[in-house]
Parts: C-alpha cells; sequence; structure tokens
C-alpha cells in the first residue's frame, strides 16, 4: 500500500453478483476508468464500472502523481521516428488532459492538493547534457514553453530543461470525488471482480470469473494489462518494467519547488508530498524489467543512497513499487481494439505517465462512446504501425522473451526446503519440476509451481515486494500464487507443504 492509500481511502463496493447491463461496460478502476466512468454519467450514460481488486489498487495508486507534458526525453525522439506534427499533438494532448484535470477540480471544488509547479528534467554527466540540449531543440522546433537552467544546485548536475505550467496532486483524494460524482448520479461500480472474457456479439458481453455476465453496447477496457487481446497479441507489444518510490522525511528540502526527473540509468524521480501535515520527499526510479535484474531489494537501497547523499534522511516513511507498460514506440495504445470488435476499446502503455495520458485516455474514450472527433485518436490507435522504431523494437523485446524463457528452463537451481528462512523465498527441484517456497512470518511454506500460467515462462522471486515476478511479459503472482498482474489469468498452481516434507527436494539431474 502506498502513501497515497493510506492518506486518503476510497470507499468500498461489492462484487458483481448477478448479470447485468448498461450503455457502456468498463474493466478497470484506476485513473482511466474512472474518469471515463465520470465523463460518461455526465453525459447521461448509464455506466458499470468494475475492478479485479480495489478502485486505484493498482498503478494509479502507486504513481509519483505528477501531472505533466514532460514525459521524459520524448519529443525529439517523437520527431525523428514520426514527425513534428505527431510530435506536437502529443505535447497538446498531455496539456489538454492537465487542462481537464484543474476544470474538474474547479467544479466538483475537490480539495486533492493541487499545486501548479515547474517540472524539470536535468542531466548529471556530459552525456545526458547534449541529450537535453537535444532535447530543448525539439521543445523549440515544437514551440513548448521551455527554459534552459544549469540544473538544479542540490543535484550536482550539470544541465536542466525546465517546462512550466506544469502541477502535482493526490491521486485518491481527486479520483474519490469522481467516484462520488458517479455512484450519485447513477453509475455502478463494483470491486473484487475479475473479467476473465469478452463475447464477440453486437452487443459485447463482459465475463466474469464467477461466470455473470455484463452487457453493454461499449466496452472499454483499462485493466492495466487488457484482461481481453481479442487477437491482437499485446503482450508481443509491451514490455513492463518495475519502478520504486521511496517516502523520506529529509533532513533538508531541495532548494527550489519543482519536480524533477533525471531520465538517466538509472532514472531519478524527485517530488514533495505533503503527508499528515509533514512535507516528505518522495524519491523514485530504479526501474528494470520485471522479473529480471538484480534482487529488487537493492533498488530501495540505492534509492536510500541517493536520498541520503543529497538530502540526507531523518527517517523513511513509506516504500512502494509499481509496474508500467511500453509499447514498442513509447506511445500509448489507445481506441477501438480492432475492426473485428468495432464497439470494444482499450487503453494501455502508459510508460509512467499515466495521470495525463489516463485521463487524455477517458477523454478519447468517451468521444468514441459518442461517436465523436476526437483530434488525437490517431496518433495512439492500437492499429497504427511506425515502421522505425518499431520493426526494431519489436525484434528486441521478443528476442529478450526468447532468452529468459529458455534460461528458465535449463535454470539448475539445487536448493532445499532445508534451506529456508522466515520471511525468504527459494527454488528448488522436485522430480525434475521448478517449485517456489516461501516461508511466511508465521512460519507457514508456501509452495508453488513457478511456471507462468501465460506462456509458460519460469517466474522469478521478487523479494523487494514478496512476489512472484514473470521475466518474459510482466504478469506477476502472490507467493500464494494468485495473479497480481496480467497477461495471466489463471493463478499458479499450488501444492501442500505436507507433501513435500519427508522427500528430499535436491533434484538429482543424473537420473543415476
Amino acid at each position: 500500500m502506498s502513501l497515497w492509500e493510506e492518506d486518503y481511502n476510497i470507499p468500498s463496493f461489492p462484487a458483481v453478483t448477478a448479470d447485468d447491463s448498461a450503455d457502456v461496460i468498463i474493466v478497470g478502476g484506476g485513473i482511466t476508468g474512472i474518469t471515463a466512468a465520470y465523463l460518461l454519467t455526465k453525459a447521461n450514460v448509464s455506466v458499470i464500472l468494475i475492478d479485479a481488486d480495489r478502485l486505484v489498487n493498482g498503478t494509479t495508486g502507486h504513481t509519483t502523481a505528477k501531472i505533466t507534458a514532460q514525459h521524459g526525453l520524448i519529443y525529439d525522439e517523437l520527431i525523428q521516428h514520426t514527425d513534428k506534427t505527431k510530435a506536437r499533438l502529443h505535447y497538446e494532448g498531455a496539456t489538454d488532459a492537465l487542462n481537464m484535470i484543474k476544470e474538474t477540480i474547479e467544479s466538483l471544488a475537490i480539495d486533492c492538493d493541487f499545486v501548479d509547479k515547474n517540472a524539470v528534467l536535468y542531466a548529471e554527466n556530459d552525456v545526458y547534457a547534449r541529450k537535453l540540449e537535444r532535447e530543448a531543440m525539439a521543445y523549440k522546433t515544437l514551440n513548448i514553453p521551455h527554459e534552459t537552467i544549469e540544473g538544479p544546485p542540490d543535484l550536482q548536475a550539470v544541465g536542466g530543461l525546465r517546462m512550466p505550467d506544469q502541477a502535482e496532486f493526490h491521486p485518491i483524494k481527486y479520483l474519490s470525488s469522481l467516484v462520488h460524482y458517479i455512484t450519485k448520479h447513477g453509475g455502478r461500480i463494483y470491486e473484487q471482480t475479475v473479467a476473465t472474457n469478452l463475447s464477440k456479439d453486437d452487443r459485447p458481453e463482459v465475463i466474469t470469473r464467477d461466470g455473470h455476465r455484463l452487457q453493454g453496447s461499449h466496452v472499454i477496457v483499462c485493466s492495466h494489462f487488457p484482461f481481453y487481446e481479442g487477437n491482437q497479441f499485446y503482450f508481443t507489444r509491451m514490455y513492463a518494467e518495475r519502478s520504486y518510490i521511496l517516502a523520506i522525511k529529509p533532513k533538508q528540502m531541495p532548494a527550489e519547488d519543482d519536480m524533477y526527473l533525471n531520465p538517466e540509468d538509472p532514472v531519478r524521480s524527485i517530488r514533495k508530498m505533503s503527508f499528515r501535515g509533514e512535507e516528505l520527499l518522495l524519491i523514485g526510479g530504479e526501474q528494470h524489467k520485471t522479473g529480471q535484474g538484480r534482487a529488487t531489494s537493492s533498488h530501495y537501497e540505492a534509492l536510500e543512497t541517493f536520498a541520503n547523499k543529497h538530502f540526507g534522511i531523518e527517517r523513511i516513511v513509506d516504500r512502494w513499487s509499481a509496474q508500467d507498460l511500453t509499447t514498442i514506440d513509447k506511445l500509448p495504445y489507445i481506441g477501438r481494439m480492432s475492426d473485428a470488435h468495432p464497439n470494444v476499446y482499450v487503453s494501455t502503455g502508459y510508460r509512467k505517465w499515466g495521470m495525463t495520458t489516463g485521463t487524455l485516455a477517458a477523454m478519447i474514450l468517451s468521444d468514441a462512446v459518442h461517436l465523436k472527433q476526437n483530434r488525437y485518436a490517431s496518433l495512439y490507435s492500437p492499429n497504427r504501425f511506425y515502421a522505425n522504431p518499431s520493426i526494431a523494437t519489436f525484434l528486441r523485446e521478443n528476442l529478450n522473451v526468447s532468452k529468459h524463457l529458455l534460461l528458465g528452463k535449463l535454470d539448475l537451481t539445487n536448493q532445499s526446503l532445508d534451506d529456508l528462512n522466515t520471511n525468504e523465498a527459494i527454488v528448488f527441484k522436485h522430480n525434475g519440476q521448478r517449485k517456489g517456497a516461501f516461508k511466511d512470518t508465521e512460519n507457514h511454506i508456501h509452495i508453488v509451481d513457478t511456471t507462468c500460467t501465460h506462456l509458460g515462462c519460469e517466474v522469478a522471486w521478487n523479494d523487494g515486494d514478496h512476489t512472484w515476478d514473470c521475466p518474459c511479459h510482466g504478469s506477476r503472482f502472490s507467493y500464494t500464487g494468485d495473479v497480481i498482474e496480467g497477461p495471466a489469468e489463471t493463478p499458479l498452481q499450488t501444492h501442500d507443504h505436507s507433501l513435500f516434507t519427508n522427500l528430499d527436494t535436491k533434484d538429482d539431474s543424473s537420473g543415476w
């Protein structure tokens, strides 16, 4: 749970217990789903919104909550890989989303800690200083307001690029007001309702895990990773990354009151947060592909080292992580899923910029329901294809998947349950099959089959979040095997620990 969720709770809602219908069925209760439900309810469209868990308990609830059009080093790249018109359109879309959030806050009188801020990219070495110079040239070409600066004095920067008139807010307080509006005006919201399939009728039905059917003239799929892909193979067109956040009480605050991002590797993100009367810093970054790389706990340690170096740490208040999806051309997929599903819309692949992108997606998709032309629809169409860099990225990412699929099957781990300590996990072999075991704080051992139920890759243990993560397509499972993140739809196979109590779990691969 993040500090956003600890600080403010959205009311809970029941699960679906019977078949139902509405004009629009929305799957996914993050910023996109809630904002779309708000816009449609406001237009007197009947809506059912469902979430597999709790509202905003996914990426939306684990964000840094920057509302900005400064999406890292993106505009120079967009000019090179698409054209100036599309690059400018991307900026205008994010800006329209920011303005929509502002207007909604004013019209509903929402108290959500909204503050106008500058967004600043900064560099710590000459290589990235030159990249910032190219990005500044792209801003100038696209007529994006900006200012080149020496860089934040606290961060040993060698260059900076400031975008004025951006913002930050408390996402849960904001979305809670939208939820209140939705339910007050007839919208129906359900939690703990897992969507598993979708019919292909003219009036499509969302089918839940419990077999209930939710019928609508339109279906909006915004469940982070699409729960239904409609043969569009999104798992081959996106990759998942984990990133980490520390909330700290610093010994000293940054000298300037801006939002910061260092787009180098490893990334560093910095912003202030007000929490129960205290001013805190959110220090984020350390992204890596899900299920890959070093022990995840080391990423929190790296953020702690960085925070101590630049600001000092009086105490660490909280820590959490998030998962984000990036498409092969770095632009999100928003729009009609396919010609075969004319009334089904999808939104995914926000690349860590969900506050503006998710809001814009809701605007695009609510227009689609009304058959209203939206000027951003073609840019983000899920059926687009930009040859450069799409082909190269597609090949590289799927080669990476193949490598990890093979490495998982060749894993020669030889650990034993005897090696298992409290609050730790191991991987062991039994009868030639790979198993994972975790011992909780009450010394109960939870054993799962480590083969991901999506396409058969071998999951890896995430010691920072105590989850089993798939290195191929980003599926995540709890230590009890339950699905946390798709594209996997079914849990990992589980085993009774007693079956292994009197057995040697070390695998004799020789067979002798």
